[in-house]
């Protein structure tokens, strides 16, 4: 404070004694100096602390779930993949083991013993040249033949009128493989070869079909 206000706040009092007031209260002297400091509150800065810490452990927390879900999603999947594996495994040994089971179940045919020029000789080599069927085939075709007609170009069967080799009915639809249909075992056999192809795909599958019905 400077020394003119000092000596008129000095005045000031020596007027209210002599005039019987009561003094006023001493002015505290202030050096020009002494610099004002304000200071904030603790209080405040240690809840905007605490306040810091809580956020940061809440961001931690749900890292540590979000990586726990995470963690479990993937065993999920792991689990499933291994599920999958192993039921494609089960399927895949189920149809090999069933694969092998009708295999077993087939009858094995042996191949009869063919004496050259006979209708079973003309009907290995046609089997053969036509359709690339090997002995297997020609074993099921043979069965079939010996029961219709035991091989002869003329059987006839009295109840239905089923004619040749391949007990044809009528007997006049194997003209379609030549016109000496009633004679030549070759015609008979070329027809009877076509209509099993065509119609079951292979001698072996006619063969199944006449073992389960009885014709074929």
């Amino acid at each position: 404070m400077s020394y003119p206000i000092r000596l008129a706040l000095a005045v000031v009092a020596s007027v209210a004694s002599v005039v019987g007031g009561t003094a006023p209260a001493p002015v505290p002297v202030v050096s020009d100096q002494q610099p004002i400091i304000a200071t904030a509150p603790h209080a405040d800065v240690d809840q905007f602390a605490v306040d810091l810490v809580d956020v940061d452990g809440a961001a931690g927390a749900r890292t540590a779930k979000l990586s726990a879900q995470a963690d479990q999603i993937s065993k999920a999947a792991a689990d499933i993949q291994t599920a999958n594996q192993a039921q494609a495994a089960a399927a895949a040994k189920a149809a090999a083991a069933a694969k092998t089971a009708a295999a077993a179940k087939t009858p094995v045919l042996s191949v009869p013993a063919v004496a050259p020029g006979t209708a079973r000789d003309i009907a290995q080599q046609m089997m053969l040249s036509m359709y690339g069927w090997g002995a297997d085939q020609f074993a099921c075709f043979d069965k079939i033949i010996t029961q219709e007609s035991g091989w002869n170009v003329s059987a006839t069967n009295k109840s239905s009128g089923a004619y040749g080799i391949p007990q044809a009915l009528p007997g006049s639809k194997m003209a379609t493989a030549g016109a000496d249909w009633q004679t030549n075992p070759a015609t008979q056999i070329k027809w009877a070869l076509g209509y099993v192809q065509g119609r079951y795909g292979t001698a072996c599958g006619a063969w199944s079909f006449k073992s389960a019905h009885g014709w074929y």
